[in-house]
């Protein structure tokens, strides 16, 4: 498989320093640029080939925010903060996830293994993803998934046979499933449009019979999908 050539932009050397002994870990994952400038890195992803960014958010030059709405869909990215309410801002860009400081090599090697799988669902179609619950890597078909329910920190991935508890957010799975199949109607639901038995204004119900609520502010889009 392709290597994901990727570049670290963070302000403090001592975080350049870790990520690039992590990345010299996962052999799917070739460093290609770091810098404590980010206007020297835009410069570099300018003309440079380049799939992924481990991005600091707070840098005093320019921010992480401002770097992504400068270079857009260009590349991907992975957020690197020690603060997560500024992480969450950044979801409505093109990225993957982000590693809250300071960053475990579990956690960083969980993020890379994401990356590397937005990426081979650029490529072709794949039809599963992975996920870890109650200490075990499950594969996970998206056309068994009947919805999935935000419960605090973690998901609750709901298949026709089974559930996963996951330590992750629903906007990060928004990000993992398929958008042709998946849409999320409340702030605590994702479903799969395949599995809708029948609707209501106010909730659906997916087959055999789980009932879901539709929020008012997903109400006009789910309508507008189904129609």
């Amino acid at each position: 498989m392709k290597t994901i050539k990727c570049i670290i932009v963070d302000d403090e050397p001592l975080a350049i320093s870790l990520l690039e002994n992590y990345i010299k870990e996962i052999p799917f994952l070739e460093l290609v640029f770091s810098s404590e400038n980010p206007i020297e890195a835009l410069e570099y992803i300018q003309i440079n080939e380049t799939d992924l960014v481990f991005l600091d958010i707070q840098m005093p030059e320019l921010s992480g925010i401002n770097f992504m709405k400068i270079l857009g869909d260009k590349v991907k990215y992975i957020l690197t903060t020690a603060y997560s309410e500024y992480a969450l801002e950044g979801y409505e860009h093109h990225i993957v996830d982000y590693l809250l400081k300071p960053i475990s090599f579990e956690r960083f090697h969980k993020r890379a293994v994401r990356a590397q799988e937005r990426f081979s669902l650029g490529k072709q179609e794949q039809d599963y993803f992975f996920v870890k619950s109650s200490g075990k890597q499950h594969r996970i078909n998206f056309a068994e998934i009947l919805y999935v329910e935000s419960i605090r920190d973690y998901v609750n991935i709901k298949t026709s046979e089974e559930e996963f508890i996951v330590l992750d957010t629903l906007k990060s799975m928004e990000h993992q499933l398929p958008e042709n199949s998946f849409i999320r109607i409340h702030k605590s639901f994702i479903v799969n449009l395949n599995h809708i038995k029948n609707s209501t204004t106010k909730k659906i119900i997916i087959d055999p019979e789980y009932e879901i609520p539709i929020g008012e502010r997903y109400r006009t889009n789910f309508f507008n999908r189904i129609k």
